[in-house]
């Protein structure tokens, strides 16, 4: 029996568990790409504090070029594993490398159009003539990097769709470790600064993606990558793309966040006194490392059971399914409300991971319990859709996507500030997430229902 036919066969809790944890660490590692830097940054003498502000005007236009890796996997990885639930296999092979086909056009395409536009994108974020350089020397060396991290990361979960999470931890994991020690290196040793901290990412990515790839073309893998099934398959590419839509929108809006609390924090900041701007971007740059924290686990953990979800839908095994998602719910709302609490009642030990500047720190401590309040039901948001992605649901998956970011937080981020001053910017995030969860779970409850009732059941499977 292969491992991906455990899938549907093993003790749930066990393989959530065994898919599960993989993930987790995975993504755990992979965070500190982006924690690792910002302390290394955030750390440094006398300029951190303008360093670690550059480092976050760069976060949304690098979370935009690496969102396009979510229609490979978060479209790519769900209609894989569901096609191996129903016995295609060939199917299977052809997403994977259709999905790797669209990664290398879209390294091309999205590396040479930031270059060349990142000098008013960077203003439009906010970007002050204190921050600029550093957010110039940063982006410009990471762009070398694209095609490395969107081969990576947009493959990397077509490894847990064939049961390999702990391959998928370590294809992560080898890169992380690696800028861990590169960082101090480049930015304090070579005095290279955030450029340095750039050049240490690129290499990392580099032997991650080398990692990632070289599994998936050996001849032993269930999946993997091969010339002969490299031909452009429009109709694939579609239902990729149309799945996979709702996690780019996810990502995607993640960018335009950025792009807007950085630019009203610039604003209002400024407004309540000289230079506060820019010391609001900083602040901004630790609150959302710390959210990070607590999105970046569970998301880990439900890229780890979207393959035993949508194995299980394809082969009609509703009772499964259902308890599949029940064991999502619970890890999902006990992580998040949990690490919400720890941050509300420990800003600062949170806010000095990244800086010790006490201009920082009283920002942090002020705004980090609200900034993070509405975490405490994000975790019902975070199963649900998990579950839509996994059941190919993708315009309820789309909309929901769309809501929490779009519909509610940005015109949140103009609206309160007027009323609450730059208070406003960080209170708009708590309500959007906590009003996001409330009616995602809403509808997924009865769409759910749905979709169970639209399901033969072979067998009634307990969760054991």
């Amino acid at each position: 029996m292969g491992k991906e036919e455990l899938m549907g066969t093993d003790k749930l809790w066990k393989l959530c568990l065994k898919m599960g944890i993989p993930c987790v660490l995975a993504q755990v590692v992979n965070l500190l790409y982006n924690i690792v830097d910002r302390i290394y940054i955030g750390n440094m003498p006398e300029t951190g504090g303008f360093a670690l502000a550059g480092l976050g005007l760069c976060a949304p236009i690098l979370t935009l070029i690496s969102a396009f890796s979510s229609f490979v996997s978060g479209g790519g990885a769900p209609l894989a594993a569901k096609a191996m639930g129903e016995g295609d296999n060939e199917r299977a092979k052809k997403i994977l490398n259709n999905g790797f086909v669209m990664l290398c056009v879209f390294s091309v395409t999205l590396g040479l159009a930031a270059y060349f536009a990142r000098t008013p994108l960077l203003r439009l974020i906010g970007a002050s003539d204190n921050t600029y350089f550093f957010a110039d020397d940063y982006l410009t060396v990471y762009l070398i990097g694209t095609l490395f991290v969107q081969l990576s990361v947009g493959l990397n979960t077509f490894l847990t769709a064939q049961g390999k999470s702990a391959l998928a931890m370590v294809g992560v994991g080898v890169g992380a470790v690696l800028n861990i020690g590169l960082d101090p290196l480049f930015i304090f040793v070579f005095h290279m600064g955030i450029r340095g901290a750039a050049v240490a990412t690129v290499i990392s990515q580099f032997a991650s993606c080398i990692l990632v790839v070289g599994v998936l073309c050996n001849k032993k893998a269930t999946l993997r990558l091969s010339f002969n099934y490299m031909k452009p398959d429009f109709k694939i590419i579609g239902s990729i793309v149309g799945l996979g839509l709702a996690p780019f929108v996810m990502s995607a809006t993640e960018s335009v966040i950025g792009f807007v609390l950085n630019g009203r924090l610039k604003h209002y900041g400024d407004l309540a006194g000289e230079g506060m701007g820019d010391m609001h971007v900083s602040a901004l740059a630790v609150l959302q490392s710390d959210m990070m924290l607590i999105t970046v686990p569970v998301s880990g953990f439900t890229q780890g059971v979207t393959p035993i979800l949508s194995f299980n839908y394809g082969a009609k095994n509703g009772q499964r399914l259902k308890n599949t998602f029940l064991i999502t719910l619970v890890v999902c709302w006990a992580y998040c409300s949990l690490s919400a609490v720890l941050m509300m009642c420990l800003p600062r030990a949170f806010g000095r991971m990244f800086t010790g500047k006490e201009e920082l720190l009283a920002i942090t401590d002020r705004y980090l319990p609200v900034f993070v309040a509405g975490m405490l039901i994000f975790g019902i948001q975070r199963a649900c859709q998990t579950t839509f992605v996994a059941v190919t649901e993708a315009k309820i998956s789309l909309f929901i996507a769309v809501l929490r970011k779009i519909i509610l937080l940005v015109p949140f981020a103009f609206l309160f500030p007027l009323a609450m001053g730059v208070g406003g910017v960080y209170w708009a995030e708590c309500v959007a997430d906590a009003t996001a969860a409330t009616l995602c779970g809403t509808i997924f409850f009865f769409r759910f229902r749905k979709v169970l009732r639209g399901m033969v059941e072979p067998v009634d499977v307990q969760i054991k």
